[in-house]
């Protein structure tokens, strides 16, 4: 069975004076992901680890928790994508394993190294290749994103069928604020990449 797997670790997180703020919009974030907790887990005080089996959305769960993570001030976050098989399934997801779990613990180590946020690794070195050109690329605008444009991209994952003037309510801004806020987190360029990279699973993977 072919699943995703995301690693993570929070950067920076020694640096906020309560921690228990980071910890709440984390696990938020992950069970907003998936309800059944039996899927994910937070270790070591600020990582963490996601199993996602719907692949084809995960990098949007990916931008989805950096978004969350990034709207508190200060706070960003490593991701390392893993698609492969799941060969043992466990009674937690740091008891299952399976190629996705392997290369995502081993990406998140290389991104470590590199100094680089995300990274995708599967067994298709060229479709790797092509899509961590393209997370380089959108790095660029995501690692800049203020908590204000986090929330909004955060917000648009949450309600992707809301207007911007519905999402405005929710967070007490106008229409016009909803889409400049969308315009400066380089939303509809980081959905239409999500959209190549689901595009790109199915050719390879389904």
């Amino acid at each position: 069975m072919i699943t995703s797997v995301i690693t993570g670790d929070i950067i920076k997180s020694r640096n906020q004076s309560d921690p228990n703020l980071w910890l709440k919009t984390l696990k938020e974030s992950l069970s907003f992901l998936s309800p059944d907790e039996k899927y994910w887990d937070v270790f070591r005080g600020d990582s963490f680890q996601l199993e996602y089996k719907n692949f084809s959305d995960s990098f949007k769960a990916a931008i989805y928790i950096k978004a969350c993570i990034k709207s508190i001030s200060g706070l960003d976050v490593r991701l390392a994508i893993g698609i492969g098989d799941k060969t043992f399934e466990g009674s937690s997801v740091s008891e299952s394993s399976g190629e996705a779990f392997i290369y995502s613990g081993e990406t998140l180590e290389t991104l470590k190294k590199e100094k680089q946020n995300l990274r995708i690794k599967s067994k298709y070195s060229e479709l790797d290749y092509e899509l961590n050109l393209y997370f380089r690329l959108a790095l660029i605008a995501m690692d800049n994103w203020t908590s204000n444009s986090a929330e909004i991209v955060k917000l648009y994952i949450e309600n992707p069928k809301a207007l911007q003037s519905e999402l405005g309510n929710i967070i007490g801004i106008n229409q016009n604020a909803v889409s400049m806020r969308q315009k400066r987190a380089h939303l509809d360029e980081i959905m239409a990449l999500d959209n190549l990279y689901k595009e790109k699973m199915a050719t390879y993977l389904i």
